[in-house]
């Protein structure tokens, strides 16, 4: 059998804000987490948080605790919650993704998930959806020390995929994420789902909707005879 011609790029994928909107799911996690606990939550804790992990929401952002076992059952509840939502209410991917994802695929472009949520977030989300056949990788909170805008996650996104970081392209909706992105010498499509589109000057190309890319214009960031499709 002849060896599997290398890709010209790998696709990167943050999770939330970019595969699918759970925003209200995550916020009302953190409410319910909040009356459970009897805390209190600082103002518009919410958007601040976009692209962090839940050890450094707590102690930092939230100032709950800095007890790395409390942490560590305030984080675990709160996923248990969101589950609980998704499970219960549904959510749907987001606008263009999964025209998107079927253009990847034919193109033959491996696709990874690199993400700040939990390994079991993900896992539930994709089955409700009916998306795993399209993630054959993914890189979840736990399997990285340093959260966004660290590039670790991104790093190991593209060794999974076989991948050198230089030939990935990373979709993001979050700042720090674009910043993650451009430590770790990937391109960055920001998608503005969460932030405005003027707001993601990190970018190199900023999308609404992911279906508003080809795969044949993104090849010419790679062979510049390609028609440059996506400007």
């Amino acid at each position: 059998m002849g060896m599997k011609p290398t890709p010209l790029w790998g696709a990167v994928f943050d999770w939330d804000g970019v595969i699918i909107d759970s925003s209200r799911q995550h916020e009302k996690s953190w409410e319910m987490l909040a009356t459970e606990e009897k805390r209190q939550l600082p103002p518009n804790h919410f958007k601040q948080s976009f692209g962090m992990k839940n050890e450094k929401i707590i102690p930092e952002l939230l100032q709950w605790t800095t007890d790395p076992p409390e942490i560590r059952r305030l984080s675990l509840r709160k996923e248990a919650l969101y589950r609980e939502i998704v499970r219960t209410s549904g959510i749907g991917p987001l606008p263009g993704v999964l025209q998107w994802l079927d253009s990847l695929r034919a193109a033959s472009i491996p696709c990874v998930i690199a993400s700040s949520t939990h390994r079991e977030n993900i896992a539930c989300t994709l089955g409700v959806l009916g998306l795993e056949q399209y993630f054959p990788a993914i890189v979840s909170a736990e399997d990285v020390k340093h959260g966004k805008p660290d590039p670790e996650v991104f790093l190991l996104a593209a060794r999974k995929i076989g991948v050198p970081p230089d030939h990935c392209i990373v979709f993001e909706d979050a700042h720090v994420g674009i910043e993650a992105a451009r430590a770790a010498g990937m391109k960055v499509v920001g998608v503005a789902t969460t932030h405005p589109a003027e707001s993601l000057q990190g970018a190199d190309r900023v999308v609404q909707r992911m279906d508003e890319l080809t795969v044949q214009g993104l090849n010419g960031w790679w062979i510049p005879s390609a028609p440059r499709l996506d400007k």
